[in-house]
């Protein structure tokens, strides 16, 4: 589920340690199990896992690493930057790490004064710089770091031309990626035809590449939503449902959550949340406790209290330090 600067970011998978690190911290099985826990939305169940491999090492940067990404999942801020920062400073040679760190520090940053966002600028850059540095083929953290230059002021370090570099540099190896980072290029110059036609080229990228332009078609479903194009979105998430009819995956909750900002077709969004979450394509890069959690919100606004809770009940199940379904449980009165 995409929103906002960072949450924005696609999400990728993890960057494994090397053979002796990992073979210092958490069992392959271990491993394997607190993966799966987080791809499935099972919060509580992750962390458990997660807590009870540090208790027997401290110091095992991959449980850190996959501890703050469960807490950033939870909107947990201030818990993930603990984390992230702890298995940084155990594995400084790591650019996932690094990369999450950014994430983190990057969400709390949206969330605070203008004043603490400004000194906390300099510390996303440096470790989105930094994990582009120490694997120049970690396609998440060039994007991550496009994304930066190109929302960033010239003074906070950020710049078109430097996204542009970036975007060259994607283009040998993730054409999809560099598609995407020069559509926000445009689109921050307010060149929208320009924007429009790049999102293009990334849904043709991603057909020629893997087949499947879901998420493709709900990008730039989504850029339509924020030009207040409501015929040419619809007909964009639609054509990205049907690619993802396939998996049921996660492009499906990105388009429903596209639907619920627009305030556009709720049944069709309620429909796709339901997909996604009875399908076997959960995700990190769309937890299921949040949309468990968006789709009570959805039945809310509709009037439907029995159903809302139902929903709000299945987020909590999974992520009981997720606040906005424990705050949902109070509104709704239960």
């Amino acid at each position: 589920m995409k929103s906002r600067l960072y949450a924005g970011i696609i999400l990728g998978p993890v960057m494994a340690l090397t053979a002796a690190g990992w073979c210092a911290g958490m069992s392959q099985e271990a491993g394997d199990a607190a993966r799966t826990a987080l791809n499935r939305g099972q919060a509580d169940d992750a962390l458990r896992l997660l807590d009870t491999a540090l208790q027997e090492n401290a110091s095992d940067a991959e449980a850190l690493n996959l501890r703050c990404r469960m807490l950033f999942a939870e909107q947990r801020w201030d818990e993930a930057i603990g984390a992230c920062e702890r298995s940084v400073q155990i594995a400084p040679g790591s650019s996932s790490y690094h990369m999450w760190l950014g994430r983190a520090y990057g969400e709390k940053a949206d969330r605070v004064s203008f004043v603490t966002a400004y000194k906390m600028a300099k510390r996303i850059r440096a470790e989105f710089e930094a994990a582009a540095t120490l694997d120049p083929h970690n396609g998440d953290a060039l994007s991550d770091l496009g994304q930066y230059y190109v929302e960033a002021p010239a003074f906070l370090g950020g710049g078109e031309n430097k996204a542009e570099a970036l975007a060259a540099q994607l283009d040998g190896f993730a054409p999809e990626r560099s598609h995407e980072l020069r559509a926000r290029i445009f689109e921050q110059k307010k060149d929208y035809v320009g924007a429009e036609k790049e999102f293009r080229a990334k849904i043709s990228a991603a057909s020629h590449a893997s087949g499947n332009a879901a998420q493709a078609w709900m990008d730039l479903g989504s850029f339509y939503r924020r030009r207040a194009r409501w015929d040419e979105m619809l007909a964009a998430l639609q054509s990205g449902a049907v690619a993802a009819s396939a998996d049921h995956g996660s492009a499906l909750a990105d388009g429903a959550s596209t639907l619920t900002k627009a305030s556009r077709e709720p049944e069709l969004a309620s429909a796709w949340m339901q997909q996604y979450l009875g399908g076997n394509a959960l995700s990190e890069e769309a937890p299921a406790f949040v949309v468990h959690t968006e789709l009570g919100n959805l039945y809310k606004r509709q009037g439907d209290q029995q159903r809302a809770e139902h929903e709000y009940a299945a987020a909590r199940a999974l992520a009981s330090g997720f606040a906005p379904a424990q705050q949902a449980k109070t509104n709704t009165g239960r």
